[in-house]
């Protein structure tokens, strides 16, 4: 008596993977992007119209942009035909033209599906360009990037971007549940039996990623023996199971790509809003994904300089031994410094003034290129310049108890221009007064008449 052998995950790897088993056949069956899918949204309305024109889907890895391609193209009834920006060249596109005019003389539309359209150089797109134009082609890219630093404006403006989200923790444990009840194309064959803590461990560390779920949920399949001969007894996938299977959770973060920019972004508008929490946290995404410390380190060093500044002088200090630091140090000890300067600057008194008094000190010397240095502080170094007046006049502040004398030192063209305005906080608040006082033995030497009035 032959007895049959159950059904085993290691011998159906000669199938496709989960994720392209599991590809959604119409568009109630995908997950998530129901801003764009949703009924009567824009998306949805112009499938359903069956005429998309050409479009972007721009989105994270796993959030179904080839899926929707692909529905796409069999709503409309058209020819899918895949192109791979990073393999395929113009000899290829050439191709897909020609057998697109045979398409359109027989009444079959050709959808062109260019996934990493990203990836696409500058004679490729225009090579695509004419074609998308006259409607032989309908376009749709799929790209990770964004679009505005990828694509040339020519193409970008013939084609209607739609923007894909992660998708939610809910979307991602419905597609779960669904492959692991689905006998036909999931894993419901094997009676698997997924605890609660493994699901939300499952759709938390796949970072809105459908294709990462639907890998994880197979791998912990495959090592928990899912139909080995060995009992048919459903099989538990436990939390310590799919730890085992996620192994190494990888940042998505891409230092050339708009990541870089996004997290930047957020470190630095972190720290001007005073929220040490945050810059540590970003601070950590970007040296996790891999990012320059050094480059870190920089924009540190701005940051004291343009939202501190004289708040609090020794940010700028803090800033600079902190890529010192760093350089002495290396990884991962000279991270510490890093996040102790960025710690110092999210707690530090803010203050843009003196990025607002270099700025406006800049206008006045475009404004002014020609304007002479007063005859009283010119350097007189012979004596023809002492004939001609150069120095003639100037007072010594230090003759004086106070160390100040009232006279000018700006030209007649920006006399009364105020660049420097300090802040009520901080170091700035002690300038401020500082500042008041000089004034007002400015305000009184005038009153007297001895004020130095050059001409």
């Amino acid at each position: 008596m032959i007895v049959p052998t159950p059904p085993s995950l290691f011998a159906s790897r000669i199938r496709a993977p989960l994720a392209a088993r599991l590809r959604p056949t119409s568009l109630d069956e995908v997950e998530g992007q129901h801003h764009l899918l949703g009924p009567n949204q824009p998306l949805r309305v112009a499938i359903e119209r069956g005429d998309t024109g050409s479009i972007l889907l721009w989105g994270p890895p796993g959030t179904g942009k080839t899926t929707i391609a692909r529905l796409i193209a069999r709503h409309v009834q058209a020819e899918f035909v895949p192109f791979s920006a990073v393999t395929d060249g113009v000899p290829r596109l050439r191709e897909v033209v020609a057998d697109a005019e045979k398409r359109r003389t027989l009444g079959t539309r050709t959808v062109l599906f260019v996934d990493e359209i990203h990836r696409f150089n500058r004679a490729q797109q225009d090579a695509l360009l004419p074609h998308v134009e006259s409607g032989l082609l309908t376009l749709i890219g799929a790209t990770t990037e964004n679009p505005s630093f990828e694509l040339n404006g020519a193409l970008l403006s013939r084609l209607r971007v739609f923007v894909l989200e992660p998708l939610s923790e809910e979307a991602l444990g419905a597609l779960v549940d669904r492959a692991l009840a689905d006998a036909a194309r999931g894993l419901g064959e094997f009676a698997l039996v997924l605890e609660p803590d493994a699901r939300a461990l499952l759709v938390r560390e796949s970072d809105g990623d459908a294709r990462r779920a639907l890998t994880v949920l197979e791998a912990a399949a495959v090592l928990a023996g899912a139909g080995n001969a060995d009992g048919a007894a459903p099989k538990v996938l436990t939390q310590a199971l799919l730890a085992q299977a996620l192994q190494t959770r990888l940042p998505q973060y891409d230092k050339s790509g708009e990541q870089h920019f996004n997290l930047i972004s957020a470190y630095h508008k972190s720290l001007r809003g005073s929220d040490p929490q945050a810059a540590l946290y970003w601070l950590a995404r970007m040296i996790e994904g891999g990012e320059d410390p050094l480059y870190v380190a920089r924009r540190t060093v701005r940051f004291a300089a343009e939202d501190i500044g004289l708040a609090d002088p020794r940010a700028l200090e803090l800033a600079i031994a902190a890529r010192d630091a760093y350089h002495f140090l290396g990884s991962p000890e000279g991270e510490l410094a890093l996040a102790e300067a960025a710690l110092y600057c999210a707690t530090a008194p803010k203050s843009n003034r003196v990025y607002m008094a270099w700025k406006a000190a800049q206008q006045a010397a475009r404004e002014t290129p020609a304007a002479g240095v007063p005859l009283h502080i010119r350097n007189a170094p012979t004596g023809l310049m002492k004939e001609l007046g150069y120095g003639a006049g100037y007072q010594y502040a230090h003759d004086v108890p106070e160390a100040y004398l009232p006279q000018d030192y700006l030209p007649d063209e920006v006399r009364e221009r105020i660049f420097y305005e300090p802040s009520a906080f901080g170091t700035e608040k002690e300038i401020a007064k500082r500042l008041a006082w000089w004034q007002s033995l400015r305000e009184k030497a005038r009153e007297h008449g001895s004020a130095s009035d050059q001409p």
